[in-house]
């Protein structure tokens, strides 16, 4: 079974993209595609690389009945260009980032993830200097994203697998 690769991206890999990485792996495991997926998140920057996210990220996706404390941030390598089939960037500062980084051989697909699952506003804002409830309305916005991307991409595999029996 072909499995599809997601990277969530922001600045520190601390903050919003944790939350997407828990969000997506634990609804798709409770649509029963888990196995299907396989996602990660990164940061532009590696000021945080090996910390975990931030407590206020744990504690909104802990109030959802998600646990991403054991999440480690990194950096966006260029070996993810060409190992992921799609990369999300959380805001256009991070998208115009992972362009400039893009090696001429990639072979992911690079989207603006608040414009792949159509939603205003275009751009998940960091909630870094915010409060807890910042923190929870990035994760209403990422919890919607990602349940759309699941409904986007596995209807489409779906289409996929009924044209690929109609012909056998």
């Amino acid at each position: 079974m072909d499995q599809t690769r997601i990277l969530f991206v922001c600045l520190g890999n601390i903050c919003r993209s944790p939350l997407a990485e828990g969000i997506l792996r634990h609804r798709a495991a409770e649509g029963g595609f888990g196995d299907r997926l396989i996602v990660d998140s990164a940061g532009t920057g590696g000021w945080h690389q090996g910390e975990g996210p931030d407590p206020r990220s744990v504690a909104a996706a802990r109030d959802n009945g998600i646990d991403i404390s054991g999440l480690r941030a990194r950096q966006v390598k260029t070996a993810d260009f060409s190992h992921f089939d799609m990369i999300f960037a959380m805001d256009r500062a991070n998208l115009r980032d992972l362009v400039r980084r893009t090696p001429h051989d990639s072979s992911a697909d690079l989207h603006l993830f608040m414009d792949f699952v159509g939603s205003e506003p275009r751009d998940v804002p960091d909630p870094y200097y915010g409060d807890a409830q910042d923190f929870d309305r990035v994760f209403r916005m990422l919890d919607e994203g990602c349940t759309k991307l699941l409904a986007t991409l596995f209807r489409r595999q779906g289409q996929a697998g009924a044209r690929q029996s109609e012909t056998k």
